[in-house]
């Protein structure tokens, strides 16, 4: 194939990387997992390359955090313009109107026909831990139920509320208390005897058997979910799923929080994932592609709930930093100004097209999925059993590194592999990716059969 975007010209880590990679492994926990075994030297719109010169395209976005692209030339413009006036103040030493313009660019674009306000912070585990302690605050209620297969983060609460237990909270117990875990669709493993339609009944019958045998609902603050779940292998739920348990919420005075950390700013082809459904969340929480890289999160809420806090039981020290913000407002500005929620529906159509044809290729992929551009591929050892095959995945990925294409793995069993490729992404770049991406599986596929 003649590659125009994508061109690795030594062996990975290359020279330069493999001195760097020394260096890392000397000073840096090994706990801190990498990908791509090299390290980068500049990057723009959906390409990298590295400090040897290779290129590559980027079906990663740093885990889904450059929907936008690297470096747009309006969000460095935005940070430019702001590191000359000033870089932090401490929004509760000093306040500033960056925060105030964002803030109020979020409550008008997250779902709910209600007053909203908003809260910023630094991490999206960060924002889900604030949007828990508001949830109890208001409700004055302690226990929270998240779902399997669900990932929230990695601090003491968000790995609790997680439900994959390696590499996340193996050995890293006790976990925080009053924590419980909801069964969630996954509708390619759900039973055959099951449409999916039958499946989220059944899974909904078993949330309401749940309020009987694992906790009394009076006593729930609040349910958090994934609108799609990332981490687990972006496992789409039934609308009628999320509906019923939206609605179980309201019958009970729980709050419903979105976790739309990775789901958020157009990855899906909304704003905000929890569209697709039809429901309007309580509460909401968002990082990643909020702000091209900056590292800033938040929680969206109903006014009401917001302000159960009293103050300053809410913050810290670098919440909503000046830089963050401004570089959140230029991300709304892009989104606006290139279409990138219809751009998203637009790369998700060709992924899928392009998808459907791997599959008819290789008996390798049991599945194939997406919801907007959040699309992945499942491999399995045999497509009746469906038994995973966590072998295949990371050497689709090592191929597909060594082509000069950077994905990611994903998955409850650690076969699937995810793509978060920037929404700037050209239909070239895409089609060049796809292209390689397949090559890689059948490299992958006949090296596991030799």
């Amino acid at each position: 194939m003649n590659r125009q975007f994508a061109n690795v010209k030594t062996e990975l880590p290359g020279p330069k990387a493999k001195e760097l990679l020394e260096r890392r492994h000397n000073v840096v926990p090994d706990g801190v997992s990498y990908g791509a075994p090299t390290f980068v030297e500049s990057a723009k719109g959906a390409l990298l390359k590295d400090v040897d010169g290779n290129e590559f395209i980027d079906f990663a976005g740093a885990i889904g955090v450059n929907n936008v692209g690297h470096s747009h030339d309006a969000v460095v413009s935005a940070l430019q313009d702001q590191v000359d006036k000033y870089i932090h103040t401490g929004f509760n030493v000093m306040m500033y109107d960056p925060y105030i313009q964002f803030a109020e660019k979020l409550a008008e674009l997250a779902p709910g026909s209600f007053d909203k306000k908003v809260m910023f912070l630094n991490s999206g585990a960060e924002a889900n831990e604030n949007a828990i302690k508001v949830a109890r605050k208001y409700t004055k209620r302690q226990a929270v139920v998240s779902f399997t297969g669900g990932f929230h983060g990695r601090t003491l609460m968000t790995m609790s509320m997680t439900g994959k237990v390696k590499p996340y909270k193996f050995e890293y117990g006790p976990f925080a208390p009053e924590i419980y875990h909801a069964p969630f669709p996954y509708n390619y493993r759900r039973p055959e005897s099951m449409d999916e339609d039958n499946y989220a009944e059944y899974l909904l019958k078993q949330v309401e058997n749940f309020f009987i045998t694992e906790v009394d609902p009076s006593q729930v603050a609040a349910f958090i979910m994934e609108p799609v779940q990332g981490e687990s292998g972006f496992i789409i739920p039934n609308k009628k799923f999320v509906q019923g348990v939206y609605e179980l919420c309201k019958q009970h005075g729980i709050l419903f929080i979105a976790d739309e950390i990775q789901t958020g700013f157009g990855r899906t082809g909304k704003y905000f994932a929890m569209e697709h459904y039809g429901v309007e969340p309580d509460l909401v929480t968002v990082s990643k592609s909020m702000a091209a890289g900056l590292p800033i999160s938040g929680v969206i809420g109903r006014k009401e709930v917001m302000d159960g806090a009293g103050s300053g039981e809410l913050g810290g020290t670098y919440c909503g930093s000046p830089l963050g913000c401004r570089a959140g407002l230029a991300v709304l500005e892009i989104m606006e100004n290139e279409k990138l929620n219809d751009r998203a529906v637009d790369i998700g159509e060709k992924v899928m097209g392009k998808f459907s044809k791997m599959y008819g290729r290789f008996d390798e992929i049991g599945d194939y999925r997406g919801l907007g551009a959040m699309c992945a591929l499942e491999f399995v050892k045999d497509r009746n059993s469906k038994e995973p095959d966590k072998e295949l995945a990371p050497r689709v990925l090592k191929e597909a590194r060594e082509r000069g294409l950077i994905a990611l793995k994903a998955g409850v069993y650690d076969n699937v592999v995810r793509l978060l490729m920037p929404l700037v992404i050209t239909d070239e770049q895409l089609e060049e990716g796809l292209d390689i991406l397949e090559e890689a599986i059948e490299a992958a596929v006949v090296g596991a059969k030799v």
